[in-house]
């Protein structure tokens, strides 16, 4: 890897090399992770030199912030998504900034791309040409499609309850699909148990420090996209706590480099019904037995494997959580869809939901960013339980003009 990039463990603050077969801290981790969150979560640290490079107001190249060089990514386009200024919400709810950060336009239509495209170029350098990864649907698709644009192979478990959509796309990359009877944690051990036993390397959220690492990299794209000017309130999805992680991580990072002075104040948002983060963060309770139920399959995990980093990273970063229910998040979705043109998934409009529900504690002179992480037509059967579809007008424009909404 780069010189002078290190691996630092989350919990005793260890340094490690980056090399293929380190991923959890050797002191720090547990030999049996099933079903559990994981210890030993390790991240990337900037080299010393960096250390407030930005100052100077230099233009940011974000490869030179990550451990792997710029000449082993695949050669598609990931990141650099819109951020847009939703110009009608904004006068709906009388707020003067609310962005929308729509990562639905990457090239599996997933925020995960951005893990997905750092772990697949460490392959490359590596000499590696296999990966594995459990997954609810997008970070399956996004391995398979970027790692099909590498030229690698992917081999990806999957729960059979995930979306047909997100089954489809992983199809058409032409990975390896194995679905499991069972839920997301049952297919996340057994793709460790795969790996182990195959040498492929995993991909798994959480468990590859690279897929913290990569998310990163849209904490550094909003700050370029907003001038430097400061984010007052940034609302995320958050299921297994990875995306909190790699935002987090991201303005740290620019914290480090001297780009920023503050956080902004982050909220993660998670469904009622699948909400470990937010009970471990308030209840001090880290259920191992706790069950997900959400319309919100992107969000939809038992126990979170990045649990104890990303609840750590919330108090460092003195962020907060919110839980909505799924018919929040569906009235969410469609709202989003009317006012901004933006058709996002489920797990994608809870940011927006929590943002609903918080709202009237927030200044309306504040900046507010919604990250979107997935497109809409990744998961249409949950869309379809929020709209009413036309019936069919014979063909008589007549008829038809004195039967229609014509404002």
């Amino acid at each position: 890897m780069k010189k002078d990039f290190k691996y630092i463990c989350d919990n005793c603050g260890r340094i490690y090399s980056i090399e293929k077969n380190i991923m959890l801290c050797p002191n720090c981790r547990e030999e049996v992770i099933k079903g559990k969150p994981l210890k030993g979560i390790l991240k990337v640290q900037l080299p010393a030199e960096q250390k407030n490079i930005l100052i100077d107001g230099r233009k940011i190249n974000i490869s030179d912030f990550l451990p792997v060089e710029e000449k082993y990514f695949p050669p598609i386009s990931v990141g650099n998504t819109p951020l847009i200024e939703a110009k009608n919400i904004q006068k709906e709810l009388n707020f003067d900034k609310i962005y929308l950060k729509f990562d639905g336009t990457n090239p599996t239509g997933s925020f995960k791309d951005r893990a997905s495209y750092l772990v697949s170029a460490f392959a490359k350098k590596s000499n590696i040409n296999e990966i594995v990864v459990a997954s609810t649907g997008n970070a399956a698709s996004s391995m398979a499609g970027i790692a099909a644009a590498a030229g690698q192979k992917t081999f990806i478990f999957m729960p059979k309850s995930a979306p047909k959509a997100k089954l489809v796309q992983c199809l058409q990359y032409g990975a390896e699909l194995i679905i499991v009877n069972g839920d997301y944690d049952t297919a996340f051990d057994l793709s460790l148990e795969f790996s182990k036993r195959t040498g492929f390397l995993n991909r798994n959220t959480a468990y590859n420090p690279l897929t913290i690492e990569g998310k990163k990299t849209v904490a550094f794209e909003l700050y370029e996209q907003l001038a430097g000017n400061e984010i007052d309130y940034l609302f995320l999805p958050v299921g297994d706590g990875v995306i909190l992680s790699g935002v987090i991580k991201g303005f740290s990072d620019l914290m480090f480099l001297g780009a920023i002075k503050k956080f902004p104040k982050i909220i993660g948002v998670q469904a009622e019904g699948s909400s470990f983060i937010y009970n471990a963060l308030y209840k001090g309770n880290f259920d191992l037995n706790y069950k997900a139920s959400t319309i919100a399959d992107s969000i939809s995990v038992n126990a979170a494997r990045n649990g104890y980093s990303a609840v750590k990273d919330l108090k460092t970063a003195k962020g907060e959580m919110a839980t909505v229910s799924d018919d929040e998040i569906l009235y969410a979705q469609n709202y989003l869809s009317k006012m901004s043109g933006i058709f996002c998934e489920p797990s994608s409009a809870a940011s927006f939901a929590g943002f609903l529900k918080l709202q009237e504690s927030i200044d309306k002179n504040k900046t507010v960013v919604l990250l979107l992480t997935g497109h809409g037509l990744k998961d249409i059967d949950s869309a379809v339980k929020s709209i009413k579809f036309p019936k069919a007008f014979k063909a008589d424009i007549d008829y038809i003009l004195d039967n229609i909404n014509l404002k």
